[in-house]
């Protein structure tokens, strides 16, 4: 059910940052709707892709069609394997990521938000069949940022967006058109995790990833300060039970 307490502008700064393809009355429009809907999920599902259709005008294919719905409204996403470790604390919690392939691009930038937006619509067409096979990717969860912070306030940082490579093309993925878009292979990797909910801007992120840190200097762990992550495991139109995580590396696994 639909949270009565969602304000109706949280949804719309959502709306506008993930959809070029609609313009500010569309998103205005699709975000009332959301907030003042209090029937099924099936219903707001028909109603948002009504509003996709709308917004492209009615441009979709049945296959982009099927894609946004999964974005939008599934839960029953891949994720990369990891093996977590017994809890030290409510606060956080320790896994090891498995060696994975991912799908990444990277933008130089001074906000958080607007380069993984960037870098997220570069790898939704990607998985849309901007490949050299032209094959349509299934979607998976997390949506990771890797932050290497610039040397100074004035100076752009490097965001790394990268989108995890389902199990049938881990081994050979579909080589990316875009020359900006790159196959990455993770080694192996431990991070400290901190997970929290609802919509995540770049004020909480830096909020949530102060609160690791805070956790892990009270723990006496050694991390490292940079680079850290961000990930994202929900549609914006996704309105409760979100999850979102900031993760920092343990001593040792920088890549």
């Amino acid at each position: 059910m639909i949270n009565a307490n969602m304000k109706t502008e949280d949804v719309f700064r959502s709306c506008l940052l993930h959809n070029d393809n609609l313009d500010v009355r569309s998103c205005y429009e699709m975000s009332v709707m959301l907030c003042s809907c209090v029937k099924t999920s099936q219903l707001v599902e028909r109603r948002v892709c009504g509003y996709f259709l709308l917004g492209r005008r009615r441009s979709c294919s049945s296959v982009m069609l099927a894609t946004l719905k999964k974005v939008v409204f599934s839960t029953g996403l891949q994720n990369p394997k990891f093996t977590a470790a017994e809890k030290k604390g409510e606060d956080y919690e320790v896994r090891t990521y498995h060696a994975t392939t991912w799908m990444s691009t990277s933008v130089s930038g001074m906000q958080l938000d607007p380069s993984i937006k960037t870098g997220f619509q570069r790898l939704f067409k990607y998985i849309q069949g901007n490949n050299k096979n032209k094959v349509k990717v299934e979607m998976t969860a997390p949506v990771t940022c890797r932050v290497d912070p610039g040397a100074g306030p004035a100076c752009e940082s490097k965001f790394t967006v990268s989108f995890y490579i389902p199990e049938e093309h881990q081994e050979s993925p579909p080589e990316p058109s875009d020359p900006e878009v790159f196959v990455e292979h993770r080694k192996e990797l431990t991070v400290y995790v901190r997970t929290y909910g609802g919509f995540s801007d770049e004020k909480m992120k830096q909020e949530e990833l102060l609160k690791l840190v805070e956790s892990l200097k009270r723990d006496g762990v050694q991390y490292v300060e940079a680079p850290y992550y961000t990930a994202g495991y929900d549609s914006p139109f996704k309105l409760t039970n979100r999850r979102n995580e900031v993760w920092v590396l343990k001593k040792g696994e920088e890549q």
